[in-house]
C-alpha cells in the first residue's frame, strides 16, 4: 500500500468498506492506525474501521468480516451509503457503512491498530484524518437527522 504523500499512479478496481459507528450521543467511533509507513495505508492516522475486501467479497461482506476481525465487533443493521475512492492511499474503491453500535469501546478486543475511541464530531477537526475518509464523514454527518 501507498503513504499518504502519493497518489496511486492508475486507479484500482479494487474495493474496500468502512463503517461510520456512531453511539447514542452521536459520537463517531475512529480507529488509530498503526504507523508502518510503506507497509499499510494512511499509517498514524485515525480512520474508520473497514478494510479490502477479499477476493469476490461484497462490500457488505468485507465490512462485517474487518468489523469482527480488526475489533471482535459486530454491528446489526448495518446501511451502505456511498462510495469514494482513495486516490492518495490505495487507490481503492472505499463503500462506506453506518451503524449503530453502544458499548464501551475500550472493552473491544483490538487486533489491529493502537486505539479505538468515540469522538464527538465538532473535536474531528484536531484529527490527523486520511482526506477521503473525512469526506465521508462530512458527508454522513450532513445527511443524518439531527
Amino acid at each position: 500500500m501507498q503513504s499518504d504523500t502519493t497518489t496511486s499512479p492508475q486507479p484500482s478496481t479494487a474495493r474496500g468498506a468502512v463503517a461510520v459507528i456512531a453511539n447514542q450521543r452521536g459520537e463517531l467511533l475512529l480507529h488509530l492506525r498503526d504507523d508502518l509507513p510503506g507497509v499499510i495505508a494512511w499509517p498514524d492516522h485515525w480512520s474508520l474501521l473497514g478494510g479490502g475486501a477479499d477476493g469476490d467479497e461484497s462490500p457488505a461482506e468485507a465490512i462485517v468480516r474487518e468489523l469482527d476481525e480488526e475489533a471482535g465487533l459486530t454491528v446489526c443493521d448495518l446501511a451502505e451509503l456511498f462510495e469514494i475512492r482513495d486516490v492518495h492511499g490505495s487507490g481503492q474503491i472505499i463503500t462506506f457503512f453506518a451503524g449503530i453500535w453502544n458499548g464501551d469501546e475500550t472493552q473491544l478486543p483490538l487486533a489491529e491498530g493502537v486505539k479505538l475511541q468515540f469522538f464527538a464530531p465538532e473535536h474531528l477537526h484536531i484529527l490527523t484524518i486520511p482526506p477521503f475518509i473525512r469526506d465521508g464523514i462530512h458527508r454522513y454527518l450532513a445527511a443524518r437527522p439531527a
